[in-house]
């Protein structure tokens, strides 16, 4: 009886397996939720319920949609011929916030890691090589994060495709980023990537 009731204690359990949350967390959050009931904690609910019961992955490239297309793939006016490769929805919504590209995604759904034992076959990279051939693709952006597991991953789609075009976005030192902040690494990838100005 630590955590009051026991359907308390299950919601306390369940909400501290959530990315950031840990037991404490998830003790506030689930106690702030009961107080909050009719403002808060009824309202979650519902939405939790139709998010659970509507949204799936889109059946062209992984965002989250309510229907097979979303509306991205859903529109002829985004075919146009690129496609941005992304790790996970989130790196395709951070995407779609720049409104810096116009073309459609494919959603990885991870990256290639030998630790985790995640394979191509895993991350659906087989379906990103046939979407190439359907769509009649020009060039793939690869958007992947700057790390290990992210070159390994972007390596890899590159030597499965070698007819195409494939980039990747530019490396360096962010807007705004003040040199003596970065890191070593990010000064030597924005030094090779440098750009007449």
């Amino acid at each position: 009886m630590a955590d009051g009731p026991e359907e308390i204690g299950r919601l306390i359990g369940l909400m501290a397996r959530l990315p950031g949350m840990g037991p404490r967390s998830a003790r506030r959050a689930v106690l702030h939720l009961v107080k909050k009931r009719s403002q808060v904690l009824l309202p979650l609910a519902e939405a939790m319920k139709a998010v659970g019961e509507s949204v799936r992955p889109c059946v062209a490239c992984g965002n989250l949609a309510t229907s097979d297309l979303c509306p991205i793939c859903a529109n002829p006016k985004r075919a146009t011929g690129t496609l941005c490769v992304v790790a996970d929805v989130a790196d395709l919504w951070a995407m779609e916030r720049s409104q810096a590209f116009q073309g459609r995604y494919h959603v990885l759904g991870g990256l290639l890691s030998a630790l985790d034992a995640i394979g191509p076959d895993e991350l659906g990279i087989p379906k990103l090589v046939a979407r190439v051939t359907e769509e009649e693709l020009t060039e793939i952006i690869l958007a992947l994060p700057a790390t290990i597991d992210g070159q390994t991953t972007a390596h890899y789609i590159a030597d499965a495709l070698p007819e195409l075009n494939v980039t990747s976005l530019a490396q360096g030192v962010p807007i705004g980023g003040e040199l003596d902040f970065l890191d070593d690494g990010t000064i030597s990838a924005a030094l090779r990537a440098r750009a007449r100005v």
